[in-house]
């Protein structure tokens, strides 16, 4: 909140409003004014303020038409109601949608003070609560890995018991989940941290230049081989080369690979030689290897000597108790590569519909639509409309409510468990106890949660 705080003044009579920015500039604050609903909210749609004072009766657009369509428009700054004698219950009624407090006419100067004081200390520690969830989030974080579901926790586990070996990993996931991020974890958590780490994607480079990319060349061994070129292998010596999209490889490279993997050497093209290197070899693939290896595409002596261990990552829908610690990582990370500060914030709302949608594009997708929500909107939040999502068709959780008034993190998370344990009773046909493994809970758990969320 900046030194001099910003807010709006909505009121239809003239008077008041010019009583109020005289007695409101006097106290530090910086005062903007409005005659009615309808122009206070063109006025929020391209200023950010810290406090809305809203008279309830206003012939154009009533107090409380306006705190719902501001509400509905994810407006996160207090809404304090002004509402003369009489209409005391209506003031009470709005805040049970959502205002901050309300203040009956006439008022003392003190009297709107105190209650704009006491609405600064909330945000205040609304402020507080959110920097403790970024050093929770800190905190949830694994080598540049970010989660916290018992997936990940036993991932971390499996990364920590390879990382200072030499073996051979094989990271399996769908496009998207970060398999190259689960390397680079590899890599740093052990003792080649600090040693190259080089990546390649074997998909990506045409079959003719893949095997000079690998192992190198000798000047004039092909046309265009003007000088002496070390390959990914020696760049990669004392490190670790990272082969993703290892079930693209075209066979006659496979043997070439599984050479090296069996002694430790390469041969630049067009060599007579060979040059001993010190690689660690991951690789990662979204393909089915074993598939693979039956169709007769995949050397399965190749195979086995690349899959002595494998790391699976869950796909983001398998792992949603997780997504608002990445949305919000991402969002501030987005926001600082573009250049855009201070970082918005994800609403209520929005957040439930990151929840509601199945991510078949995994992690990167998540990543990829909030970076083009930060660019294509502007504000102190992203609500659901900066969003680009398709409409939710079976996702966890379905947007039934719009932006709402909290900007709570638990109470998506409450959205989503009640969501999954709908989902385990239907896959068990109503078994408590086979829904309660399901979700790895206890049985006595899932009964109160039964209750809790009326799903008895």
């Amino acid at each position: 909140m900046s030194t001099r705080p910003h807010i709006l003044i909505i009121d239809d009579e003239e008077s008041m409003r010019q009583m109020l920015s005289v007695m409101l500039r006097r106290q530090g604050y910086q005062p903007d004014s409005a005659a009615g609903g309808r122009e206070a909210l063109q006025r929020l749609a391209t200023t950010a303020y810290d406090f809305i004072l809203c008279d309830l009766r206003m012939p154009e657009m009533a107090g409380r038409d306006f705190l719902r369509q501001a509400l509905e428009r994810g407006v996160q700054a207090p809404i304090i109601m002004m509402t003369a004698y009489g209409s005391v219950d209506t003031a009470v009624a709005c805040m049970q949608e959502g205002a901050y407090d309300f203040i009956s006419k006439p008022f003392k100067q003190d009297e709107i003070i105190i209650v704009l004081k006491k609405a600064e200390e909330r945000e205040r520690l609304k402020e507080e609560n959110r920097q403790l969830r970024l050093q929770t989030l800190a905190g949830a974080s694994f080598h540049g890995l970010t989660g916290r579901n018992s997936a990940m926790l036993a991932l971390y586990d499996q990364i920590s018991r390879v990382t200072d070996l030499k073996t051979t990993v094989l990271i399996l996931g769908e496009s998207g989940t970060g398999k190259e991020l689960v390397a680079r974890a590899v890599h740093a958590g052990g003792v080649r941290e600090g040693k190259p780490f080089v990546a390649v994607n074997c998909g990506a480079i045409p079959e003719p230049l893949l095997e000079s990319e690998l192992f190198g060349h000798l000047k004039g061994s092909f046309t265009g081989a003007l000088v002496d070129r070390a390959g990914l292998f020696e760049q990669a010596d004392g490190g670790t080369l990272f082969l993703d999209e290892v079930g693209e490889m075209p066979p006659s490279l496979q043997v070439k690979l599984l050479r090296v993997l069996q002694e430790g050497e390469i041969r630049r093209v067009g060599a007579n030689t060979s040059r001993r290197v010190d690689v660690r070899v991951l690789s990662a693939t979204a393909r089915d290897l074993q598939a693979e290896v039956a169709a007769g595409r995949f050397r399965e002596d190749l195979y086995f000597r690349l899959n002595v261990f494998t790391l699976q990552l869950p796909p983001l829908r398998e792992r949603l108790d997780d997504l608002p610690l990445l949305a919000e990582q991402f969002v501030r990370d987005c926001s600082r590569r573009i250049g855009r500060h201070p970082a918005p914030r994800l609403t209520a709302g929005a957040l439930r519909r990151l929840l509601g949608y199945d991510w078949p594009g995994n992690v990167r997708e998540l990543e990829n639509r909030l970076e083009r929500a930060l660019v294509l909107c502007d504000g102190p939040q992203l609500s659901e409309r900066c969003l680009d999502l398709p409409d939710a068709g079976g996702g966890a959780v379905a947007t039934t409510a719009g932006e709402g008034t909290n900007l709570s993190i638990k109470q998506a998370e409450r959205l989503l468990e009640r969501e999954l344990i709908r989902r385990a009773l239907e896959r068990t046909g109503g078994n408590r106890t086979h829904a309660a493994k399901l979700l790895e809970i206890s049985h006595r758990a899932l009964l109160y949660k039964l209750k809790e969320y009326g799903l008895e």
